[in-house]
């Protein structure tokens, strides 16, 4: 080989390497240089409903209404708390992308040896793969319970959405966050209407807002999971790892002048107020799934522990009351298609992310997407065969991939608080402030802590 081609093979590398995060749009929507506050969070509104999306997945509604129809108002402490975390680490997330110009993948493997960012890929594939089974499984039953399809012909319908998402990108990444903005507020809607009409307990719903001891006991009731199990699966399906690899990259769509100090403040306030306001909303959403089910299911916990079941549920009157009707069940399935589109939509980019950012991976984009839906598809399928489309054992796949969410935060946790508290990284103006320092290493421990300690049970129902 010449040494031009050395030469030329690593440029070629080095290109591979610092290729920009989503490349394809990348700093493609531009920030007007003036206007009013209000025109200004207009442009960078978006980013934070992709985010979101995470956050009111389908695999949040197994979780969170067993967990109503179970103790009651009592894990309503334990949404609101993940839901803070969420928002200071999305925000911590998203400055990353702006200031370094790096999604959470490429800063970690470039500030970790081979070994370290292979283990960590790994992990965070693993995360990816936990989160597009519940988006696949909880699309594939609304179409199963919407039109009747087995459930295997639902599950492979499900691949289509990559198909979605490469014709939406050619339409630009705004049509994008308009079409998930849209497919939120109809969850929003449909879940506000199913509370109202199930005429919640307001003193015990306010109650269940504060922090119960409770939430991590290891003692369930009537044989269903403990709380502790229950808490951990809302915090898996709240906080969720994938999101802080997408949120900072897709901030990176803004074209903000990253030399321009003032202007990149400016960018970064906006970025968290997009994310904090999205983020209020898919807590309301997630507030409204457990009320729903500490409000209409509570004592029927066994009876709405599957979507076939929540479905059924709503028009069986022997459980749901006065108001069950098959309208109820319906505007829920319809509910739980929106929510398994929009997730694999942004379940989707996030392979892309991780992908990219820890292997380098020069490959065309199109393959890349079909690549990260293809390893979601294969446990779902597997699953499906092996059971014979078994909601019940689909279900119970989707709560522990919940779990194992959970398990797999502090991997993404522990370098994002590290990379984002460090002035040699970020910089003095944009490094995190010591009493956020402290505070996220503190949530660090305590979920780590508590982690452990699910695992020891785990292990235990296993062999005791």
């Amino acid at each position: 080989m010449s040494e031009e081609e050395v030469t030329e093979k690593k440029g070629l590398i080095q290109s591979t390497a610092d290729d920009d995060s989503l490349g394809d749009v990348n700093g493609s929507v531009e920030i007007p240089k003036s206007g009013s506050f209000w025109r200004k969070l207009w442009t960078f509104s978006g980013p934070g409903a992709l985010v979101a999306v995470g956050y009111m997945d389908p695999g949040n509604w197994v979780t969170s209404v067993t967990g109503g129809a179970t103790y009651h108002y009592t894990l309503l402490s334990v949404v609101l708390i993940s839901s803070l975390i969420a928002m200071m680490l999305q925000y911590m997330a998203g400055k990353l992308g702006m200031v370094k110009h790096e999604d959470l993948a490429q800063a970690t493997r470039n500030r970790t040896n081979k070994t370290g960012g292979i283990i960590l890929w790994v992990i965070s594939e693993l995360a990816l793969m936990a989160t597009d089974i519940a988006e696949v499984i909880g699309g594939a039953i609304a179409l199963h319970l919407l039109f009747g399809w087995s459930m295997i012909a639902s599950v492979l319908t499900t691949a289509l959405d990559v198909v979605l998402l490469l014709l939406l990108m050619r339409f630009g990444f705004r049509k994008i966050e308009a079409i998930v903005v849209t497919l939120i507020l109809t969850i929003l809607f449909i879940f506000g209407y199913l509370v109202v009409s199930s005429d919640p307990n307001m003193v015990a719903l306010f109650g269940g807002y504060l922090p119960q001891i409770q939430a991590v006991s290891t003692t369930g009731i009537h044989g269903a999971d403990s709380p502790l199990v229950m808490t951990l699966g809302i915090i898996g399906a709240t906080v969720m790892p994938h999101n802080l690899y997408l949120h900072s990259s897709i901030s990176q769509t803004r074209n903000v002048n990253r030399d321009n100090k003032a202007e990149l403040k400016e960018g970064v306030r906006f970025m968290t107020w997009d994310s904090n306001i999205q983020l209020s909303l898919a807590f309301i959403i997630n507030s409204f799934l457990l009320i729903l089910g500490a409000s209409l299911f509570f004592g029927h916990g066994d009876s709405v522990g599957t979507f076939g079941q929540m479905y059924n549920a709503l028009g069986d009157s022997s459980i749901a009351g006065a108001i069950a009707s098959p309208v109820l069940s319906t505007l829920f399935a319809v509910a739980l298609l929106a929510s398994g589109q929009n997730s694999t939509i942004t379940g989707t980019l996030t392979g892309e992310v991780i992908m990219g950012g820890f292997l380098h991976l020069k490959v065309p984009m199109w393959l890349r997407r079909v690549i990260t839906r293809g390893l979601a598809l294969i446990p779902v399928v597997a699953f499906t065969l092996i059971y014979g489309g078994d909601e019940g054992k689909l279900d119970q796949l989707l709560v522990y991939s919940q779990v194992f969410l959970s398990v797999a935060l502090p991997f993404a946790m522990a370098p994002l608080i590290a990379f984002t508290s460090s002035k040699k990284v970020m910089g003095d103006d944009f490094a995190n402030p010591k009493w956020m320092t402290w505070l996220a290493w503190i949530i660090f421990i305590v979920l780590t802590a508590l982690n452990i300690q699910l695992i020891f049970q785990i292990i235990g129902q296993m062999f005791g």
